[in-house]
């Protein structure tokens, strides 16, 4: 396979399973070194092998993206090692529990706006001088159909993609003019993974495409570039 990524530094968040694990396989493919992260660290390691075994190169870096202090600890410790980040992929996030408006969790929503928009705020603010220091930094938040058209019971997990869009997109804003660092906004839409197997569990899994083909899009899109704040929803 073409190595169009080779000396590119790539992270990816919940990189342990479905699409940030195809993501950081593909990525690894393509020749980037990919750091891998996410709570469990055994998954990390499954999915790191599979890199090696193709081939490609990557770090794991086991931690909760909920903690206060861990961002800023990855932050530093990938830059003391590396100058420059040349793709993030912002896939981190939990679903929560779907129910009417009324019936939202206070606590568990203030859990889901931590990981999902707090968190994702804190990724962004930790690299960004690692991102400048690109020759051409790609940032690819993933988000869902619901943070832009509401739908019943999914208003907890639709306002937190709502509200991480609007960051996603300000920073794309801010940075369109710095010339280095692009934004773009992917709705994987209907895919095969185990937040989507939780959204419907009577749903044939083979019916919904696999992560592979979400990671083919964010991986051309890390190679050919895109026009400032780009959006889109992959089909299939």
């Amino acid at each position: 396979m073409a190595q169009e990524l080779k000396d590119r530094l790539a992270l990816v968040t919940g990189a342990s399973r479905g699409i940030g694990a195809a993501t950081a396989i593909a990525l690894g493919a393509r020749g980037a070194h990919v750091i891998l992260t996410a709570r469990t660290a055994s998954a990390l390691e499954d999915v790191e092998q599979a890199i090696f075994d193709a081939g490609g190169s990557a770090t794991i870096a086991p931690l909760d993206l909920a903690q206060s202090d861990s961002i800023a600890k990855l932050a530093t410790a990938i830059g003391e090692r590396w100058q420059a980040l040349d793709v993030m992929v912002l896939n981190a996030g939990m679903l929560g529990t779907l129910a009417a408006v009324p019936a939202i969790d206070a606590k568990e929503f203030a859990q889901l706006l931590t990981l999902n928009v707090s968190a994702q705020l804190a990724l962004l603010q930790a690299f960004d001088p690692m991102l400048r220091r690109s020759s051409g930094a790609g940032v690819i938040g993933i988000t869902s159909s619901v943070g832009r058209t509401p739908r019943a019971y999914w208003g907890a997990y639709g306002a937190s993609k709502a509200a991480f869009e609007t960051l996603l997109e300000a920073y794309g804003d801010e940075t369109a003019e710095v010339g280095r660092i692009r934004v773009a906004v992917l709705d994987p839409g209907a895919t095969r993974t185990k937040m989507r197997a939780r959204a419907y569990p009577g749903e044939d899994p083979a019916s919904v495409k696999p992560p592979e083909v979400v990671a083919e899009r964010i991986v051309q899109l890390a190679i050919d570039g895109f026009e400032a704040n780009h959006r889109e929803r992959v089909a299939g």
